[in-house]
């Protein structure tokens, strides 16, 4: 991968991880566009690598959340700071056994599959056009909405589903506040980045032709600082109802996507 492709994802990983457009639809459109020829599994360990750089980007811009909810779980109490963390254990379940049983057949759709991602791309243009329509509420994500957002999230693995967007938007269609939402959004995918990195080293599926380094370091810098920008920027969006310019803009993209991949 040339180098100038590599800060390019990077940079398209780092802003469509937290605006709500899906990041992993946006990758594989934008190797389509660059004309890249990674087979699945190196295509997804590129994909690992820019999920990882902003899962550091969420740990810097909430490590004063992050900070205090370790203190509070340390306690050993049942507080607000340990039940957090439980629901973020809970909307994890989903997605790792989705991760256990699936991953070999999500490999195989992250090999440009345009049609797809376009048709997902749609999916959750609705999701933001009804979730920017629901009222706010001063709610906090429940052990069960934990549960169900979770599940949201495990569909989101799917290129062209917006993690971010479907999260977000489950917890505010259940009545959640939207600030939290966002919040609940950004911290509960970190472990899970962490936990399929680990996975895949231990397991030792995640290998690379060390020819790719520079390209890879190069992406993982540049989707953390472009991570950072986009982090901050989207829960300010998010407190002001701003979802439904992203849903036009999935419906664009995505129409365009799907137009593009049945003309060829």
């Amino acid at each position: 991968m040339e180098i100038i492709d590599a800060i390019i994802l990077g940079i398209i990983q780092g802003l469509t991880e937290f605006l709500p457009v899906s990041s992993s639809g946006h990758l594989e459109l934008g190797k389509a566009i660059l004309g890249d020829q990674s087979v699945p599994e190196e295509s997804l360990i590129f994909t690992v690598v820019l999920h990882f750089a902003t899962a550091l980007s969420t740990i810097v811009v909430f490590r004063k959340d992050i900070l205090e909810l370790i203190k509070g779980a340390l306690k050993f109490k049942w507080s607000e700071d340990l039940q957090f963390i439980t629901k973020i254990a809970i909307s994890m379940i989903p997605a790792i056994i989705v991760g256990l049983f699936f991953e070999k057949q999500l490999e195989q759709l992250f090999g440009g599959n345009i049609l797809l991602v376009g048709f997902m791309l749609l999916i959750t243009a609705i999701l933001l056009f009804f979730a920017d329509k629901a009222k706010n509420t001063n709610k906090k994500v429940s052990f069960q909405n934990a549960f169900v957002i979770g599940i949201s999230q495990a569909i989101a693995m799917l290129p062209g589903i917006s993690r971010s967007g479907a999260t977000i938007s489950t917890s505010v269609l259940l009545g959640n506040d939207k600030t939290k939402a966002a919040r609940f959004s950004f911290l509960m995918v970190v472990p899970l980045i962490f936990g399929k990195i680990a996975k895949d080293i231990l397991s030792g599926d995640l290998s690379y032709d060390s020819s790719n380094f520079t390209s890879l370091s190069i992406g993982f810098i540049a989707a953390f600082v472009s991570g950072l920008f986009a982090c901050t920027w989207m829960i300010s969006l998010v407190r002001k109802s701003k979802l439904t310019y992203f849903a036009i803009y999935c419906a664009i993209v995505g129409i365009i996507a799907v137009i593009f991949s049945l003309s060829y």
